[in-house]
């Protein structure tokens, strides 16, 4: 079985191709800066390292860019025609708590996910324009949503609740849903599997840091509380996104210094986090800076570091066991300084690294953690758009 993922941005269009026989990356890619007349696209093809680039295009619309991912399969030979696909998934943000479970696409479920528009503007509508432009392009195709928010749901009430009056719930919707949950539950489960823990059992702090960055509890297996709230703005300091704050903050811009509530919502979301403290939102430049001595870079760091290591240890006084922490996602993965930073600071909970381990770049999954650490910390590479696929495939073959 072959299966098409899509992660469609607002201007951009992530897409991978599998081989489900044995979860087989073929090829992947991405079309970027759709709307404008300097798009450009770009496939690798795994199997003989090829790689494809198209420059200067003028793609004007997601439909436009459907046709850009199907030109590249066809012109690297990846594929020789649409009719070789068995069903396309797609990465849909929001999905709230209409959806539990991921879901064949029909007139229902593309309805409730332009109802859910208004909890993520940014992304549910180019999700939708994925699913759209699929359909259009193949009606008779398979497509699967795979909601962000499914794995979130196991959520309790007492946690996923905000002390809001309770109609904001009922009415608007207004709760906790999380984000990143596709990454959560497939480290969750693959930190399992590796540590040789059943999954109904695995207690673990999974830490998806990215760009946008959260932290799952995971219990039993299942999602108990995530840092991320009704939108991805709660929770841990990110690249251009403040995090956690004060909620009268706010309104007190508006009196001080003029800000309406719609520009402090860019600013909150575009213009803060890291970007805000120390001018860059890449980790890497922050890194670079705090060793040529620049004291914002620094404090943006420590800050970081700070909301990250605080989290953790609620979550540890919630679960009341940990079986391991595991650290995913770009900035996760890769960033050896964040991972002993936060880990040096964990030593009295059991946390303890390997440093020569931390420091080693692999690919695979890895336990970095000491001989005599009483939790593990594991680096596990996400691989969300393979979770996507499996699920497209399980569904399909029913």
């Amino acid at each position: 079985m072959k299966i098409l993922v899509l992660n469609s941005g607002s201007s951009s269009i992530k897409f991978k191709f599998f081989n489900m026989t044995n979860n087989e990356c073929i090829a992947s890619g991405l079309v970027e800066e759709i709307g404008t007349a300097n798009s450009r696209a770009e496939i690798f093809v795994t199997k003989n390292d090829r790689k494809l680039e198209l420059n200067d295009q003028s793609i004007q619309n997601h439909n436009e860019g459907i046709d850009v991912v199907n030109y590249l399969l066809k012109e690297t030979e990846v594929l020789n025609s649409l009719d070789e696909i068995d069903g396309v998934g797609h990465r849909i943000v929001q999905g709230a708590d209409y959806f539990d479970k991921a879901v064949l696409v029909d007139d229902d479920v593309i309805e409730k996910i332009r109802e859910l528009c208004p909890l993520a503007p940014l992304h549910n509508p180019a999700n939708l324009a994925g699913i759209l432009s699929s359909l259009e392009h193949k009606p008779d195709l398979p497509n699967v949503a795979v909601f962000d928010t499914v794995f979130h749901q196991t959520m309790p009430e007492h946690v996923y609740m905000y002390a809001l009056p309770y109609e904001f719930y009922t009415e608007y919707k207004v709760r906790r849903y999380g984000a990143h949950g596709t990454s959560h539950g497939y480290v969750a489960n693959a930190g399992a599997k590796f540590l040789g823990i059943d999954n109904d059992k695995f207690n673990c702090i999974t830490l998806h840091l990215g760009n946008g960055s959260s932290v799952t509890a995971v219990k039993d297996g299942k999602c108990y509380d995530t840092s991320m709230g009704l939108t991805p703005l709660e929770g841990l300091i990110m690249g251009t996104r403040c995090g956690s704050i004060d909620p009268a903050i706010i309104p007190y811009m508006e009196r001080v210094a003029g800000f309406d509530a719609q520009q402090m919502d860019t600013i909150m979301n575009k213009k803060s986090g890291l970007l805000g403290i120390s001018g860059t939102s890449d980790l890497r430049k922050v890194t670079q800076m705090m060793e040529d001595g620049d004291k914002l870079a620094k404090l943006a760091f420590d800050m970081l570091v700070y909301r990250i290591i605080k989290t953790i240890g609620e979550y540890y006084a919630v679960l009341g066991r940990v079986d391991a922490i595991i650290f995913t996602a770009g900035i996760g993965e890769n960033a050896a300084n964040l991972r002993e930073a936060v880990c040096k600071k964990l030593e009295h909970m059991g946390i303890s690294i390997d440093l020569e381990l931390n420091n080693k770049r692999e690919k695979d999954i890895r336990d970095i953690s000491t001989k005599d650490a009483k939790i593990k910390t594991l680096i596990i590479p996400t691989n969300e758009e393979l979770a996507i696929a499996i699920e497209t495939q399980r569904l399909i073959s029913k």
